[in-house]
């Protein structure tokens, strides 16, 4: 009927929101193994950016978004949520805070590419997505920032920032399969918004709200 599957859908699905909750936890858990310093200890390298993929692929680009920015609220709030014990309002004024806001604008991109169009989900678009939004957005916002904090060049922070690119594509490798797998396997943990998308391609196995 030409709808917008965000904005027909109920506005708030509690089931949903309580998603977003859930990946806002998961990116906090992803921060307890620690991080690798680099450049000096200024910017870490974290598995954290993994669950930022996965709830952009999983929830969408809305939702995805939102569990994002409810994990960066509870930082800015004073919990000690980022790897290493980082928390508090100190983190988005230092050379990561381009990073912390490139999560948000990267989760969105994910969801956007993974789920545009009515087209089934696959591990290509999934994986290519994750290196778009996963990995471009993030460095997009967060080198020039760091550049600007620390006052190092911009060629040469990027250049710094070649020592993330082995690691990111790994994360974006992992995050493509185990969507997959969990949307082979259990297509309830997708949000309504994903799901009302392949109820537009008439896949044989979409899942349609019985509501």
């Amino acid at each position: 009927m030409g709808e917008n599957p965000v904005t027909s859908h109920r506005a708030l699905d509690p089931r949903d929101l309580a998603k977003v909750a859930v990946f806002a936890a998961l990116i906090a858990v992803l921060g307890l193994p620690g991080a690798i310093p680099v450049f000096g200890g200024a910017v870490p390298i974290t598995a954290q950016t993994l669950g930022v993929m996965l709830a952009g692929a999983i929830l969408g680009p809305w939702l995805g978004a939102l569990s994002v920015i409810v994990f960066e609220v509870l930082v800015a709030v004073g919990l000690p949520l980022l790897s290493g014990g980082r928390g508090g309002v100190s983190v988005f004024v230092g050379p990561s805070a381009g990073y912390l806001v490139g999560w948000i604008f990267g989760a969105f991109v994910i969801g956007l590419i993974l789920w545009s169009g009515a087209r089934r989900p696959t591990w290509l678009r999934a994986f290519l997505a994750c290196l778009v939004g996963g990995i471009g957005v993030i460095y997009a916002i967060g080198i020039p920032v760091q550049a600007w904090v620390t006052h190092i060049g911009l060629p040469q922070t990027a250049l710094f920032s070649l020592a993330f690119i082995p690691g990111d594509i790994l994360k974006a490798i992992l995050a493509a399969t185990i969507t997959m797998l969990l949307w082979r396997a259990y297509p309830p943990a997708f949000t309504a918004y994903s799901r009302s998308r392949l109820a537009k391609a008439h896949a044989p196995d979409a899942l349609v709200d019985s509501e």
